[in-house]
């Protein structure tokens, strides 16, 4: 390869070197250039060809036109030299044309000229011959005799002339060799010819290299791969691994059993090399029915029970190609039938004791077999056994019996039932064995006592429990069944207190459930305990007992109880202090004690209640009454004191006392009277319930009478003439309250007493005036100072007038009458306002004055 490139090398500098430049015909010039000319290679000398001036060429403007995208030549403005400016591939430009031309145009102005220039590329031997595909393929039959001709593939070469291809050669091989063939068009192909007859058999593939060659220099070439594969022809029979095939098979075979597999090859491929098997027709119906063989694997199994007395059967099996003409080749099969164990051992019951007492004695009997087996001698005799973790054993009897008997005690409460199975096995080769399964169920005894879940049981009920109530609930579990596991629960004769325990408890026979009879007392009792017994109803029947422990839990049902000090006959219980005792000093010490336990006799001490707070003080814990400070002269001689002793139960009960204290430094010859001092009479009693629904009765009346004179009253001013007055009549009917006067009152002229019953919402200042009757004649004016509600102001004379110092002005005139007084309010509101009747009636509207003498 090194040598080619510089050959081609020399070459392409030759061709540089001997440009041929014809002579110009009508302004048109003509180069030859070989192809692939280097970048920058000399062509010739356009100013010298054309024989202009090269000086002129850069101020003549030329230029160069070519319809090509490429501009393959350049031409230097100075000297007229025409060079190579972009390398030419000739094959690429003009393909497969036999002559290859490029033509510019050169235009010169001043004077405008126009001249055309032909470039020839030449052709040079740079390209290889080359074929279509990457390999070629043929298929011959290998039935074809010598001289079987196929075409090959003709090579192509993108050069021309010499440079294309010249001649072909093929490898060697003994099978072929080469001949080049002409076509009309006088074109040469190559021909493929056999030599030799084929055998696929022996090689089924040929590969061979078919190469073409060029007429350059130096020459270049290229080759493909031509496989030739050898088609086949169904030439060769099957043929067996063996001629003669021996297998065994056993007896009892089941259908599907592998007997043996025959195997057959054939040198053909394709539908001749595949065979199929079968039974030759020579093989009798009998065996075919009992054996099939496979016909594509030749696998002969059993199918059907070989039910044959021969011990050897023989067999023909054919294997026979799927050609079109199949040929076929037959083998031989013999095949022993091998005797075996085929019949298992048969266990028969033939009597059956179930259910079995637990209590059975060893070498009961339960049942009784019978084993068998059909095949003769050492596949007929038959070993006989149970697992060993069961309380029976089998032992031979009669020939082929045996008996199922126990071999220890039972308990039913342990194990209820078993499932024996029985194991018999034969001494063939390979043994059989068969099983049988024998439930055998035991039946209960009385043999076990009623348990309890504890030795005692310890119950905690609190005292003051209603009657029935239930205390405690017993159990025993007894494991056997039915009546022997039936308990029943009693209570055992005992005494509890000096009385029997039934008046106590009593008890549910059937669930064991305690009641209490009587409600318990913890002061009285605190504790007992009694025995439950618990019996089954079997024959004979078993029991057992269990003590029950009763504690009994204290209730704050006693209140303390004062030891000291102690009244009698309902007296108060008297201390003497001296009458100068110092502070601190013990008066006594109260002294209590409650029945109860725990912290409903936990006691404490209070003070309900003295005569004189601050002079004694009670301990909470002691009791101890103590004095606060020292006494004095000055104090009472007798006191009372009454002293609260509370337990801490829940709630909590409590008791009091009463102490009278005597101040005295002597111890008098006869104790006063402590029931007048100290604690006060109850403020409401028989006496003065009585005396309060009586004022409320006469109350009620006068009221009504007040009522009755009011509405009297207030229909005759709406009849009478007012006179005198400074209101309208329509206001003063409107307005006017009356007050009825009895005619033996005596009012004298000169006192009135005016009295404001009602609420007022402000304290206001009255000056008050009177008057006498309708000529509201004044009389000096008096303060009547701060009238509150429910205050009286008393003023000479039959009229009054009362008015307010500040903004607001309140009047009030009596009318007198022969038969009665009317009192109504005349006066405004406020000096800004204005005065005017409505106005004052209207805001005292609602007030009551009463008017009284006296």
């Amino acid at each position: 390869m090194g040598g080619a490139a510089a050959a081609a090398r020399s070459m392409r500098g030759y061709l540089m070197v001997f440009c041929l430049i014809c002579c110009t015909a009508d302004g048109q010039i003509v180069y030859s250039i070989a192809e692939e000319t280097e970048r920058g290679a000399s062509v010739g000398n356009i100013a010298k060809d054309l024989g202009i001036d090269a000086a002129t060429l850069s101020a003549r403007k030329f230029r160069m036109i070519t319809g090509s995208s490429k501009q393959y030549f350049n031409i230097n403005a100075s000297t007229g030299a025409l060079s190579v400016n972009e390398p030419i591939d000739r094959e690429q430009l003009c393909e497969l044309k036999s002559a290859c031309l490029l033509n510019y145009e050169l235009v010169l102005e001043n004077p405008l000229e126009l001249y055309r220039m032909e470039f020839k590329v030449l052709d040079i031997n740079d390209n290889s011959p080359s074929f279509p595909l990457s390999e070629y393929h043929i298929n011959m039959p290998e039935f074809l005799s010598p001289g079987a001709r196929f075409t090959l593939p003709n090579a192509q070469d993108l050069d021309e002339g010499a440079n294309g291809v010249q001649n072909y050669t093929l490898s060697s091989d003994e099978h072929f060799y080469l001949e080049m063939q002409i076509r009309g068009d006088g074109s040469k192909y190559p021909e493929l010819v056999l030599k030799k007859a084929l055998d696929r058999e022996q090689q089924a593939t040929h590969r061979l290299v078919l190469t073409a060659k060029d007429g350059g220099n130096p020459p270049k070439s290229g080759d493909v791969p031509v496989i030739v594969t050898v088609l086949d022809t169904n030439d060769n029979a099957p043929e067996f691994e063996h001629s003669v095939y021996r297998a065994s098979v056993l007896e009892n075979s089941p259908s599907g059993t592998l007997v043996i597999q025959v195997h057959a090859t054939d040198l053909d491929e394709g539908p001749n090399g595949e065979v199929r098997y079968s039974f030759s027709n020579t093989t009798s119906a009998d065996l075919q029915r009992m054996f099939s063989i496979h016909p594509h694997t030749g696998e002969v199994t059993v199918n059907g029970v070989l039910a044959v007395q021969r011990p050897l059967l023989e067999m023909l099996i054919e294997a026979r190609d799927n050609g079109a003409f199949g040929m076929s080749s037959t083998a031989k099969l013999l095949v022993e039938i091998t005797d075996v164990n085929n019949h298992g051992p048969e266990i028969t019951i033939t009597s059956l004791s179930s259910p079995i007492p637990e209590d059975a004695v060893p070498g009961t009997v339960i049942a009784l077999l019978s084993i068998l087996d059909k095949d003769p001698g050492e596949n007929g005799k038959v070993t006989c056994q149970i697992s060993e973790n069961l309380p029976f054993q089998l032992k031979p009897s009669l020939q082929n019996y045996y008996s199922l008997v126990t071999s220890e005690l039972l308990d039913r409460e342990q194990i209820s039932e078993y499932n024996i199975t029985i194991t018999a096995t034969d001494l063939g080769s390979p043994p059989i064995t068969t099983q049988k399964t024998v439930w055998v169920q035991i039946s209960d005894v009385n043999d076990n006592p009623p348990v309890f879940g504890a030795d005692t049981f310890n119950v905690f009920v609190e005292e003051n429990n209603p009657l029935g109530a239930f205390l405690y609930q017993v159990s025993a579990s007894d494991p056997d069944i039915g009546e022997n596991g039936r308990v029943s629960y009693v209570l055992r004769n005992s005494t509890v207190a000096g009385s029997a325990l039934t008046s106590f408890l009593s008890m549910n026979l059937a669930n064991g459930s305690i009641y209490a009879k009587r409600a318990f007392d913890f002061e009285q009792l605190r504790s007992f305990y009694f025995q439950v017994e618990a019996k089954d109803n079997g024959s004979p029947a078993l029991s057992a007992a269990i003590t029950v422990n009763v504690y009994i839990s204290d209730q704050n049902d006693n209140a303390p109880a004062i030891l000291y000090p102690t009244s009698q006959n309902g007296s108060v219980a008297v201390e003497v202090v001296p009458r100068l005792a110092d502070e601190d000093y013990l008066v006594t010490k109260v002294v209590a004690d409650d029945e109860d336990n725990a912290q409903n006799a936990w006691l404490s001490y209070h003070l309900a209640h003295s005569s004189d707070s601050t002079l004694f003080q009670l301990s909470p814990h002691t009791g101890e009454l103590r004095t606060t400070r020292s006494m004095r002269s000055t104090d009472l001689l007798k006191h009372k004191v009454v002293v609260v002793v509370r337990d801490h139960g829940d709630p909590p009960l409590s008791s009091t006392v009463t102490v009278g204290i005597l101040l005295a430094d002597t111890l008098p010859q006869a104790l006063p009277d402590f029931d007048d001092s100290g604690e006060p009479p109850p403020l409401l009693n028989a006496t003065n319930i009585y005396l309060i629904i009586s004022l409320a009765c006469v109350s009620f009346i006068f009221a009504a009478f007040i009522f009755f004179l009011a509405i009297l009253r207030l229909c005759r001013c709406r009849t009478c003439c007012c006179n005198g007055c400074c209101c309208p009549a329509d206001d003063y009917k409107k307005y006017c309250y009356s007050v009825h006067m009895l005619p033996s009152s005596h009012l004298p002229p000169d006192m009135l007493e005016v009295t404001g019953v009602g609420k007022l919402t402000h304290t206001y200042l009255y000056r008050a005036s009177v008057g006498l009757g309708p000529s509201n004649s004044s009389i000096p004016n008096g303060d009547a100072g701060n009238v509150p509600s429910g205050s009286r102001l008393q003023v000479p004379g039959p009229c009054i007038q009362v008015q307010q110092v500040q903004s607001d002005r309140l009047s009030a005139v009596l009318v007198v009458s022969t038969s009665s007084f009317h009192f109504f309010f005349l006066c405004g509101l406020g000096p800004v306002l204005g005065c005017s009747v409505q106005n004052i009636l209207r805001a005292f509207a609602g007030k009551q004055v009463s008017i009284h003498g006296t």
